[in-house]
């Protein structure tokens, strides 16, 4: 396949009052173009940071990149400076963030903002800038766009204002969409619209999208390929497939075996992760999933395992044989008393 992101080794992190602490570490992955891919994990695993690294972002946020490569298109954007990485920054690579009401700028409409994106990457007049923004709020699914042109984000319903936020990352025609947990602020109806709407706009433009949630609902929705984050590390890539199918890393089966099941018996209490996600500034040593893991060892304790390929797929574990034979003895004894 044909690559268009590669993601190697990528150390980022933030300079804290006696030391570096590291928010993402060693985390490598790449792309197809034509390709949807989950980064998956709970609220401190590095997700948000890894996306900021990629668009160039955190060095605004007072972090910094100290080591790895990213190539889009075969180009190191690391070695891109400030004027190099505006030209890709929302022209070839968009994002859509997380809360649309802070992204969006309050005092201006929502005209104003969509025109000045489009204007600031290509040489067009303002008059055909506004009818391309008429064009993109009908292809994000707004009705009545010379109306809501005129309004401000504050007028606008929280699906509406992600929607634009869409439309402004869609106003150059990206390859690569990041979209950092766009529906977390959406009721289950709306998020539903939205994720149809990116599956919709995928197809159409032939981009390929980098989709970050903690929500392993919308990554079975949305993913082609699955990337398990823990802590600034990934500990599993796969297939969504694959990955639903059978799941290898104790923390990825953890997370799947949490959702809420639509079948099986009622009154079952639900599973969860024993423990939380360690401080940063503060990890474990050896594996950073074995304080929470039930089949950690000594070893895990001690000796921080390598992402390596298994069959066709990546995991981090030392102990993948073990976590298999317990899933094949939870399968049978789950037909035994069927």
């Amino acid at each position: 396949m044909d690559k268009i992101l590669e993601v190697k080794n990528l150390v980022t992190g933030y300079q804290g009052k006696n030391t570096f602490v590291k928010a993402v570490d060693g985390v490598s992955f790449d792309i197809d173009r034509g390709e949807t891919v989950c980064i998956v994990g709970e609220s401190g695993s590095g997700k948000s940071v890894t996306s900021m690294s990629i668009m160039r972002l955190i060095e605004y946020e007072n972090g910094k990149i100290i080591d790895g490569d990213i190539l889009f298109n075969g180009e190191n954007i690391v070695e891109k400076n400030n004027y190099e990485m505006r030209k890709i920054r929302g022209s070839k690579i968009s994002m859509i963030f997380q809360e649309p009401l802070t992204a969006l700028n309050p005092v201006f409409t929502i005209g104003r903002q969509i025109v000045e994106a489009i204007r600031f990457h290509q040489s067009v007049k303002k008059k055909d800038a506004y009818k391309q923004a008429e064009e993109l709020i009908q292809l994000v699914g707004i009705s009545d766009p010379r109306t809501r042109l005129k309004q401000y984000p504050y007028e606008l319903s929280g699906g509406m204002r992600q929607r634009v936020m869409i439309a402004i990352a869609l106003a150059s025609n990206p390859q690569l969409l990041i979209a950092d947990e766009p529906t977390t602020a959406l009721d289950v109806t709306i998020e539903a619209q939205i994720l149809d709407l990116l599956r919709k706009l995928k197809k159409e433009k032939k981009m390929s999208i980098m989709l970050i949630t903690h929500d392993i609902g919308v990554a079975a929705e949305m993913a082609d390929k699955v990337i398990i984050m823990y802590a600034g590390k990934i500990m599993e890539v796969s297939s969504a497939e694959d990955f639903f199918e059978n799941p290898i890393h104790p923390y990825s089966r953890g997370l799947l075996e949490s959702v809420p099941k639509m079948t099986g018996e009622r009154g079952v209490k639900l599973n969860s992760i024993s423990g939380s996600i360690p401080s940063l500034s503060n990890v474990p040593s050896g594996c950073r999933f074995s304080p929470r893991c039930p089949f950690a060892t000594e070893q895990c304790m001690n000796q921080e395992p390598v992402l390596e390929n298994f069959k066709d797929r990546q995991v981090a574990c030392w102990n993948i044989d073990n976590v298999l034979h317990d899933h094949v003895k939870n399968q049978k004894d789950t037909e035994v008393f069927q």
